[in-house]
């Protein structure tokens, strides 16, 4: 790899890139870090882990100047870190490349090399000659093999990356906040992305790596921190934390008993509702399940997993390449929604903002529009027998409203929720899908919709949680995981928190070869309150 002008800057000798003690970050009454911490030394890769609502997305922020702490100090090369409105020194400090694209992809790799910033020639029009050498030079610089012409939405996602990191450096930063960085690429892709970092690393560039997968940090860190509860749990080096103590770092939980059941196993002998064999897409691989009558299957794994697009699948939204899908021994129309609610699947969609609600409409009309053909003929529906129906779902769910005819968009995120909940199951469904169910609700509404789940477990039908919180999974009589698309592990009821994570982070598996546009996003949950942690210094602290 080249240098020049533009190229890494060696750092203080002995004095951390970056250093962030004390952070602390509140928005209203939620705190989303009390106590973040992290030091980072020049021309390593610093894995930062922990799962949802753990504070890595708060401190990225932090770190990158997007917002300022409420306490706590950040130090670039032990000087304080620049003024929040000063850009352009925190431009030459840190960048950051999102799993999200920051590039604009009509525009050629030197226009977005140089956006905002490019050379001038005579009457101050833009010289597109010195701008199209000057991104040569840059991506030369950092061996980046892209033609500065190339419209950026041709390039492929691992050059894309590469082209936002070249960015990052010619502003003279040399410390790079990777984001899921892995997210869309598939296996030889992720290899030929570690060879790059590590050929960055040699010629002083630092990187704080944000990723799901632990096998990943294992690959390419040389010290992780872990965050836990929007607190700092420990730093070490990567070759000292035994993969299961990075595990038991994150869950919070050493071995200790789960939550007993209260509910009785299901019959040996209950109808199979849902029968799944050989099910098979581009996101997930011959998949075999089964749906029991008053059965609640839970499905886990990381956001690329293919864990929703599977659930997704039984509600009608996709259609699989092969397999086949029986509910009630009849065929899944897959590919048809309205197909599916006819056939007897209720669904609740992962996103109640995009998918589940329609914010024009009253709560009755979005509670019984799953419904509206057996509430009328000839699509005449009474407007008084409608609004009785929504009001017995109004009450069946405990919403809290003042009736039928107010807007849904009056309503609090939990009350919201549970009126996607009330026209999932106004159908009475055989197969009610459940989409991340507790997303985003407070304490007292997760806890009623999960009530829900029971009812349901109660009435015989067959549910299927599909769910990153901890929480929702504990309702399910069993839990298959999902690891790239491939059914890999089954638990119990029963099951332990660390057990359960360890089998989404591939711990214990390899699983098969990833496919493009896999992420890895690990489970969230309360989770036990263990103090243990991994063993460190007198200050709880390793660096590498």
């Amino acid at each position: 790899m080249k240098t020049s002008a533009i190229g890494p800057v060696a750092g203080h000798e002995g004095v951390p890139l970056v250093e962030a003690t004390g952070i602390a970050k509140r928005y209203g009454p939620t705190v989303a870090l009390q106590d973040g911490r992290l030091t980072v030394r020049a021309g390593e890769s610093h894995a930062l882990v922990g799962r949802n609502g753990a504070g890595k997305s708060t401190l990225v922020t932090i770190l990158t100047g997007l917002q300022a702490p409420d306490a706590g100090t950040v130090l670039f090369d032990g000087e304080p870190a620049p003024p929040l409105a000063d850009r352009d020194a925190w431009r030459r400090k840190v960048a950051c490349v999102y799993q999200r694209p920051t590039v604009v992809p009509e525009l050629s790799v030197a226009e977005n090399l140089f956006i905002n910033r490019q050379p001038q020639g005579r009457g101050g029009f833009i010289s597109w000659r010195r701008l199209k050498a000057e991104a040569a030079q840059v991506l030369d610089t950092w061996d980046v093999h892209v033609d500065p012409d190339a419209r950026t939405a041709d390039l492929k996602v691992e050059d894309r990356q590469m082209v936002e990191i070249a960015r990052a450096l010619s502003f003279g930063a040399r410390f790079i906040v990777l984001d899921e960085p892995t997210a869309q690429l598939d296996n030889r892709e992720i290899e030929r992305l570690f060879t790059r970092m590590r050929a960055l690393q040699d010629s002083g560039v630092t990187f704080l790596f944000i990723s799901h997968h632990l096998q990943e940090v294992y690959e390419v860190c040389q010290t992780v921190t872990v965050l836990r509860d929007a607190r700092w749990i420990t730093t070490a080096p990567v070759a000292e934390l035994p993969r299961a103590a990075l595990v038991e770092a994150m869950a919070g939980e050493a071995i200790t008993e789960s939550k007993a059941r209260t509910k009785p196993d299901v019959p040996a002998d209950a109808p199979v509702l849902l029968d799944v064999r050989g099910l098979t897409s581009t996101s997930y691989e011959n998949v075999d399940l089964t749906v029991r009558r008053g059965e609640v299957v839970g499905l886990a794994g990381s956001s690329g997993s293919g864990k929703i697009n599977l659930a997704e699948s039984f509600a009608g939204l996709h259609t699989p390449t092969a397999g086949t899908a029986l509910l009630d021994g009849e065929p899944l129309p897959f590919g048809d929604v309205p197909a599916a609610l006819r056939a007897g699947v209720g669904c609740v969609p992962r996103d109640r903002h995009g998918e589940g609600l329609v914010y024009g409409m009253s709560i009755g009309d979005n509670a019984t529009m799953s419904v509206l053909s057996s509430l009328g003929r000839y699509g005449f529906v009474g407007p008084d027998r409608k609004r009785a129906f929504a009001d017995g779902l109004i009450t069946r769910l405990d919403i809290h409203a003042e009736g039928p005819d107010q807007p849904v968009s009056d309503l609090s995120g939990g009350n919201a929720q549970k009126v996607v909940m009330a026209r999932a199951l106004a159908s009475d469904p055989r197969l009610l899908v459940l989409i991340n169910p507790t997303a985003g609700v407070d304490v007292k509404s997760k806890e009623s919709l999960l009530a829900r789940v029971d009812h349901a477990r109660d009435d015989g039908t067959a549910v299927l949680v599909v769910s990153d919180e901890l929480d929702d999974l504990r309702r399910c009589d069993r839990v298959l995981v999902l690891f790239h698309g491939r059914v890999v592990a089954e638990h119990a009821a029963g099951w332990h928190d660390h057990e359960l994570i360890a089998s989404v982070e591939g711990v214990g598996h390899t699983g098969p070869a990833r496919g493009a546009g896999l992420s890895h996003v690990p489970l969230r949950g309360a989770g036990a309150t263990s103090p243990h942690r991994p063993a460190a210094t007198s200050q709880g602290e390793h660096h590498g």
